[in-house]
């Protein structure tokens, strides 16, 4: 914890780098990903302060839309498109995921219910011809196109992709290389960036 404490005694001695950001920000994306510690939004793409609007949930979930129990991540995609005006939403899965692992294997989440009640919401979808790579890429990456079709649903999302003014991205990582791949709609593929 000490490295943290120090860089943020340090981070704090440089006011004039942010004050900038105090009048408001304008991020071009909304960045959907995992909670997963190897997975840094900002190291990936080297956006700045200000330039990203994360939203991180475990094993990348977008649940789905329910208007009438909002839930924290429907309220940040909402603030995202329609009060921050963002232009791109990427959703980022990657390899070695534990969240998709547990769905892929059927783990035993009894002993951790409110995990194994929203992994509940990537249950049906999730499969893989091979449970015993340890990457899960085949998985992950029907998982990362299940949740851009799932944003579709929201009523947000789908006002601005008919006006055009929104579009959306599907990236897998690779946690153990930092290669990312993009899907492709034409050919159903994920293929390099």
């Amino acid at each position: 914890m000490q490295p943290f404490i120090d860089n943020a005694r340090l981070f704090g001695q440089r006011p004039e780098e942010f004050a900038k950001l105090a009048e408001g920000q304008s991020p071009e994306v909304l960045f959907i990903t995992c909670a997963d510690s190897r997975v840094v939004p900002v190291l990936i793409t080297g956006a700045r302060p200000g330039q990203l609007f994360e939203l991180r949930t475990a094993g990348n979930i977008v649940p789905p839309y329910a208007s009438e129990q909002p839930t924290s991540e429907a309220a940040t995609i909402e603030y995202a498109v329609e009060v921050l005006g963002v232009r791109h939403i990427v959703v980022c899965g990657h390899s070695h995921c534990g969240a998709v692992g547990a769905v892929v294997r059927g783990d035993d989440l009894d002993a951790v219910p409110a995990v194994r009640n929203w992994l509940a919401h990537a249950a049906d979808e999730l499969n893989c011809s091979d449970p015993a790579d340890p990457t899960f890429a085949e998985a992950v990456q029907h998982h990362v196109v299940t949740q851009l079709l799932r944003l579709r649903s929201y009523p947000c999302v789908d006002k601005l992709l008919q006006a055009d003014r929104l579009t959306l991205h599907g990236w897998y990582y690779e946690v153990h290389t930092g290669a990312v791949r993009e899907h492709r709609a034409k050919s159903d593929s994920f293929e390099t960036l």
